[in-house]
């Protein structure tokens, strides 16, 4: 290949280039643009850089050059009968040094996978015919983040990802936060969908931090009813012990001082003991101003376990005695049986718990991994992660910050993998975001999005990040240790099957066949009551779907309106919900 440039100024890891007037490559194929690739050649090597400016602006009208270019070196191709590419550069390039466009051959070098833990996500930017490889390895092991803006392809981006690591590891478990229950009909029958109306979590899992902001509806709680909680929850737990190890005939009264469980240890209580205790010294007190703080903490208790949108927390939470093993079992997929991934669909619980209850699952699959070495890996991805680990210490819930934080931090300890989905990385944790050592980045057109992004990305191509605000849709800039080199590529078509909810296509005009009047306003809103409604209501049909004592790997509902183009859509919301 005919250079058409030379080497005319080197830097640390920048360098600039001439490009000749006399070149004898048609300028049609030269294409010496910003985002190129190009190769320097060396005595001993092959440097690889890519072009990040390019300029005819203060030109010597002596030169033989028409334009300068700016370069970041990325790495090396190092000679022999079989080449290989090394990231870095051990021999730089002297002045001279001849400079070509890089081959489709070196391209295939430098993205060649490496073993048998590579998955294929897509194609170059700059060479369609060249796949872009990531190392699952290196992604999962060292965390990995993909951002966004909304549009731009992130979700379906996020469900190519998982589908190809589950292709890649099937006995990896993965455990997907769903926000917008966006993800449900994506992994087939890979994955178990949860939701409020199959979910069971006990309220004894959440720790005391957890069960205050339940009982609060996410707001601070009052210090004089945090202590008495405090002292009678761990009485509750003795109680609860006794009870199941002793005839409720000779049942002895506890004593707290042999009471072994703190407010945080996950062991089963029952509400009606906990009420009793709080009552029982309730009525010691003679001053009445006393009593109302124990009278509200009764009342707060019972309308929280009286409301229906919690009846995943208390409805038959005792049942059983002391179910977390098969609670754990069933939320994380121990044993798998053929399902290795967990859809949890948020969008269904109350707003005020949802915090506490990603709290509980961060936490318990860190202090799983932790207990059991990391015997059994698991990847927990968090679709919006802003909400749940804002940068703004004031906003959002504490323990859910500090959950995912431990994750981020030791969790590849203890084979417990984080995978962040956002669209707002400003807005995210800053600690938690320097985590992620793989980072696939779609548009963004905020400023600090950006800058954030400026200061996370170590690589030598942080010029890159200029392209950011311009991707395409489905374009990607991938960067960190999944990757050969900090990339542009273009994500590969994902099934239709594969396709999450919201990036399905959904008909904007009104369906004349719909029928949208009185009748089709009350379906709606029987759907909508119902998942407000006692389960015990007379002709309820979710009374006979009453979630087991022992969880059981069933299809989940979904509670999501009917595809968009289903011309059935009024007859849909006609029936009950399942």
């Amino acid at each position: 290949m005919t250079s058409f440039g030379r080497v005319i100024s080197v830097r640390g890891s920048l360098a600039r280039l001439g490009l000749l007037a006399t070149s004898r490559t048609p300028a049609s194929e030269i294409r010496a643009t910003v985002g190129r690739f190009i190769s320097i050649r060396c005595t001993s090597s092959t440097i690889v850089a890519m072009i990040t400016e390019v300029s005819c602006e203060n030109l010597p009208t002596s030169d033989n050059y028409i334009a300068s270019a700016s370069v970041d070196l990325l790495g090396e191709i190092l000679g022999g009968e079989r080449p290989k590419f090394q990231r870095g550069v051990t021999n730089y390039p002297t002045i001279g040094d001849a400079v070509e466009l890089i081959s489709n051959q070196e391209l295939r070098t430098i993205y060649a996978p490496s073993g048998s833990d590579q998955i294929d996500v897509g194609t170059l930017q700059q060479d369609p015919s060249v796949t872009a490889y990531v190392d699952v390895e290196e992604m999962l092991s060292k965390h990995f983040a993909v951002l966004g803006s909304t549009g731009v392809g992130k979700s379906t981006g996020v469900s190519l990802l998982l589908n190809e690591i589950l292709k890649s590891r099937p006995n990896l478990r993965i455990f997907l936060l769903d926000v917008h229950n966006e993800y449900g009909r994506c992994f087939g029958e890979r994955a178990l969908v949860l939701n409020p109306r199959n979910l069971k979590l006990p309220f004894w899992l959440f720790n005391f931090e957890e069960i205050v902001d339940v009982l609060f509806g996410g707001r601070p709680g009052v210090p004089e009813e945090l202590d008495i909680l405090a002292e009678v929850i761990p009485l509750a737990k003795g109680i609860y012990t006794q009870y199941q190890n002793a005839d409720r005939l000779t049942l002895k009264r506890v004593d707290p001082k042999t009471v072994r469980y703190t407010v945080d240890t996950p062991v089963p209580y029952r509400l009606v003991d906990l009420i009793s205790q709080i009552d029982e010294r309730m009525g010691k007190l003679e001053n009445r101003a006393s009593r109302i703080t124990y009278h509200k903490l009764i009342s707060r208790i019972e309308t929280v376990r009286n409301d229906p949108r919690y009846a995943f927390m208390f409805d038959n939470a005792n049942v059983g005695g002391d179910t977390m093993a098969e609670v754990i079992s069933h939320l994380f997929r121990l044993p798998a049986l053929g399902r290795p991934m967990t859809v949890m669909q948020l969008a269904g619980f109350p707003a005020e718990v949802i915090d506490s209850v990603v709290s509980v699952l961060c936490r318990m699959a860190f202090d799983f991994g932790l207990w059991s070495d990391g015997v059994s890996p698991l990847l927990f991805v968090c679709e919006e992660a802003h909400r749940y680990a804002s940068a703004d210490r004031s906003i959002g819930f504490g323990p859910t910050r500090k959950a995912v934080s431990r994750i981020a931090k030791e969790g590849r300890k203890y084979g417990v993998y984080l995978g962040l989905v956002t669209q707002r990385p400003a807005e995210l944790d800053a600690t938690i975001i320097s985590q992620c050592n793989t980072l696939f980045t779609m548009r963004l057109a905020n400023e600090r999005d950006q800058s954030l992004l400026r200061s996370a990305v170590s690589d030598a191509a942080a010029n890159l990040l200029s392209f950011v605000p311009s991707l395409g849709t489905r374009e990607v800039l991938a960067f960190g240790e999944g990757v050969a080199l900090p990339t542009r590529l273009r994500f590969k078509e994902v099934p239709a099957h594969q396709l999450p909810r919201i990036e399905a296509t959904i008909a904007t005009a009104p369906s004349v066949t719909a029928g949208h009047d009185t009748h089709f306003v009350g379906a709606v809103l029987e759907r909508w009551r119902g998942a407000t409604s006692h389960r015990d209501a007379p002709n309820d049909p979710a009374t006979s779907e009453r979630p087991a004592a022992r969880p059981v790997a069933v299809e989940a509902p979904m509670l999501q309106p009917s595809m968009g183009l289903d011309p059935d859509r009024f007859s849909l919301l006609k029936k009950p919900l399942r």
